[in-house]
């Protein structure tokens, strides 16, 4: 029986590989080995008990006692806090779902990588912040990590049997989100309610934040940088309203190999639990006839300069991405708290940046996991002090 891991069960991501796992026979078919969640304890029990799971894990130490009582009787042990997290990971498993969301996502993904097994990663902030000690671990212990991201699960399907010498460029597609079509001063203005209504995809309340900054495509950028291992130059971003056209993999023939599908990461997650074949996924199928049309535009990085921030650290690379992803997850904290406007995520984002830089703290690749939280850590500060300034 094939034995799994679901971190980060309660979110979206979490929600639809429940899904997916009950479809395809549930505790009859799947080995649970551990199931983690955040403060949704009756949801995460829920699922531990309809799996069968062997633990269940809340990061937050606080909810123990509701954890315990929701499964009490159940045979399913709990435990708490990030650490538990951590050991949770060490639990060997065949394929482990990695979509716990932010920079806390890194370590059990590291951890369960080490005992070889296939990563669903739908954390892209791992390869963000530590694209090659991750592919590294995953070689070293002969561990495959196949793309959940609607995008990098796009272009992985399109490279398959490809030569990745033939290929000229990437294109991944942006919804845009709910200010594609806002201008400059309509943004500045921008709320918490109007920048987590997402137009096309149902998602949590920070990555559809993210989304809406185009923070989300940024990081999925870099994503496809470390992942892929093609140039910055060979990759491109499209803002495409329909979010059926996932991807394009330019080649050097002139040809153009695109990725169709409903927005629903459901195909993305069946994809990646039964590659390295394709299963039965539910999901709606598209009727080009009745969408009628697909459009696409040049993303305006005036607007969303996550996108020029992105290119930058792509350029830099060494210990970039953990400083930019640290720096946006404190600035979208703050902009959630309603310390800063929705503008001021990228401004405390470049400012982070630029502070580390001029401290010559981003120049050497990490060799290890310390490395990268010792950054983020450092991020973190120089991000919140970057707050600080701006309230002043």
């Amino acid at each position: 029986m094939r034995r799994i891991s679901v971190f980060g069960a309660t979110g979206s991501i979490g929600e639809s590989t429940f899904d997916l796992l009950l479809r395809q026979g549930g505790p009859e078919a799947f080995h649970t080995v551990a199931l983690t969640g955040g403060r949704n304890v009756a949801r995460l029990a829920e699922m531990a008990r309809a799996l069968r799971a062997d633990l269940a894990v809340t990061a937050y130490e606080d909810c123990l006692p509701a954890l315990r009582e929701a499964l009490a009787g159940s045979g399913v042990a709990v435990a708490a806090g990030p650490q538990a997290i951590a050991e949770a990971a060490d639990r060997p498993a065949d394929w482990v779902m990695s979509a716990i969301v932010g920079a806390a996502g890194l370590v059990p993904g590291m951890r369960a990588l080490a005992h070889g097994t296939t990563l669903a990663l739908a954390n892209k902030e791992s390869l963000v912040t530590a694209g090659p000690l991750l592919m590294a671990t995953a070689a070293r212990h002969g561990a495959s990590i196949v793309p959940v991201d609607s995008e990098h699960s796009a272009v992985f399907q399109a490279l398959a049997g490809e030569e990745r010498s033939a290929v000229e460029r990437v294109i991944i597609t942006a919804s845009g989100g709910p200010f594609r079509d806002w201008n400059a001063q309509q943004i500045a203005a921008a709320t918490l309610a109007q920048a987590v209504a997402h137009p096309n995809w149902s998602m949590g309340q920070r990555i559809s934040i993210d989304s809406a900054s185009m923070f989300n495509k940024a990081l999925e950028l870099i994503e496809a940088r470390e992942f892929f291992g093609f140039e910055p130059s060979q990759i491109e971003v499209l803002v495409h309203p329909q979010s059926i056209v996932h991807a394009m993999v330019g080649f050097c023939d002139g040809g153009i190999m695109a990725h169709l599908g409903p927005a629903d990461m459901r195909h993305a997650i069946g994809y990646a639990l039964n590659w390295p074949r394709r299963g039965e996924v539910p999901v709606q199928r598209i009727d080009l006839a009745k969408i009628g049309s697909l459009t696409f535009r040049a993303p305006d990085e005036t607007l969303f300069p996550a996108l020029r921030l992105s290119r930058e650290v792509m350029e830099l690379r060494g210990m970039a991405g953990a400083a930019f992803n640290a720096a946006k997850e404190v600035a979208l904290d703050h902009f959630i708290a309603g310390t800063i406007g929705f503008c001021d995520m990228a401004v405390v984002v470049e400012d982070t940046l630029d502070r580390l830089l001029h401290r010559n703290c981003l120049g050497n690749a990490p060799t290890a996991l310390e490395d990268v939280l010792e950054t983020d850590h450092l991020a973190r500060t120089e991000a919140a002090a970057s707050v600080q300034a701006r309230r002043a």
